[in-house]
């Protein structure tokens, strides 16, 4: 006789059970379950590059284990990764920061956690423009903090200071800026960044810049760090940094951040109760991503700048989708809203049934807060881009087939 399961004692926290899990890593894992059951899948869904790590980078790694750098570190990192860092922003950006300053992290996510839940308190208001990162609003929910969201569709996903300001209220503690933007890979131009900063500052608001995608800009637009403006525009802001993106080092887990020596402090004692230190054998590999060849990044960024000419004109052949140029990242975001409305309500419908009918992932716009987009990466192969994009197309031409056939 089979016993009946005992029911789950468990209950999420409060603050827990407001988050809402991740909707990229929802699709990864859908792409995952498909590879599984032995389906071949042509997946835009996953913003990783295709590239592997620099090998430069891995005999730095492979060193640091020969030489026994495996034990704990400091909370912020070793000496020679806090001025790996320090030194790359003042030869990029003239920008300089001490090592009270500077803090290792394990990935970018864990530095925009760090900022956020040191600093927020229950009901302090956190501007976060649309469409954002997914993971922005859940961190302020988790901290007990109130997302307000900033509408930026009227202006093609492009924040300015104009809108930053109408949406700020005494409660406002902290905006979240992400330029290159993950999902629409617009980049804010330096003079408005300026502009938006000079407002912050004005009315007391801090500032998360998240410079995920700092090397990844399409020219004419520029290579951009608020890190460049003048100290009295960064007496409030943090700097969140990866190494994830422009160094294909995603599975490494390695970050950092750049804040105010009183805000870094706060930050370690998050750190120093979480994950303690970033990996060991990573922030080595780290310090020879920043200080040798920076080839390996000029050659991602041309190859990424083919992959998203071809889609761009790829995407504008499609009837009923229409796509805002990204300037920076590896992501389009297009609209499909003109292909909505009839058999398919939602882009979580036209997703999903992509999937099922092509097996091919993007991800839904709506987790990004834009519903009747699609997020597309194009950190994968030309080949799959090809057929994945022939998919799309097939897919859509079946729905316009039968809309026209509906009387």
């Amino acid at each position: 006789m089979m016993t009946k399961p005992a029911s789950s004692s468990f209950h999420e926290s409060a603050n827990v059970s407001k988050m809402q899990a991740s909707s990229t890593l929802a699709a990864m894992q859908a792409a995952e379950a498909l590879r599984a059951a032995g389906v071949t899948v042509f997946d835009f869904g996953a913003g990783e590059p295709d590239f592997d790590t620099p090998d430069n980078i891995k005999r730095a790694a492979e060193e640091a284990m020969r030489s026994g750098k495996t034990k704990y570190t400091p909370t912020g990192g070793t000496r020679l990764v806090q001025q790996a860092i320090i030194d790359f922003y003042e030869r990029e950006f003239g920008a300089v920061y001490q090592r009270s300053e500077v803090m290792a992290t394990s990935g970018g996510k864990q530095a925009i956690f760090n900022a956020v839940v040191s600093l927020i308190n229950p009901g302090d208001e956190v501007l976060i423009a649309k469409p954002y990162w997914v993971t922005f609003p859940e961190v302020v929910v988790f901290a007990g903090g109130t997302p307000v969201y900033i509408e930026t569709e009227e202006t093609g996903f492009l924040l300015n200071a104009e809108q930053v300001e109408r949406a700020i209220t005494p409660r406002t503690k902290l905006i979240i800026l992400n330029s290159p933007s993950n999902p629409s890979g617009r980049v804010i131009p330096p003079q408005e960044f300026e502009r938006i900063m000079e407002v912050l500052v004005k009315r007391g608001v801090h500032v998360i810049s998240d410079e995920c995608y700092l090397r990844y800009v399409y020219p004419p637009a520029e290579v951009f760090s608020a890190a460049s403006l003048p100290a009295e525009l960064r007496s409030r802001l943090c700097i969140a940094g990866s190494f994830s993106k422009t160094y294909a080092m995603t599975g490494w887990r390695m970050g950092y951040a750049l804040a105010s020596p009183d805000w870094t402090k706060a930050m370690l004692k998050v750190q120093g109760h979480s994950t303690s230190n970033a990996n060991s054998i990573a922030q080595s590999a780290a310090v020879e991503a920043l200080n040798g060849s920076q080839d390996s990044v000029t050659a991602m960024l041309s190859e990424y700048t083919r992959r998203r000419g071809w889609l761009l004109a790829a995407l504008a052949e499609i009837p009923g989708i229409t796509c805002n140029e990204p300037e920076g990242a590896f992501y389009a975001f297009p609209s499909i809203k003109g292909l909505l409305g009839g058999e398919l309500k939602t882009s979580g419908e036209f997703a999903q049934r992509l999937i099922e009918e092509e097996q091919t992932v993007v991800t839904d716009g709506a987790g990004f807060g834009a519903e009747g987009y699609l997020r597309i990466s194009y950190a994968t192969s030309m080949k799959q881009l090809q057929e994945g994009l022939l998919r799309i197309k097939r897919f859509v031409e079946r729905l316009d087939q039968k809309a026209e056939a509906r009387p």
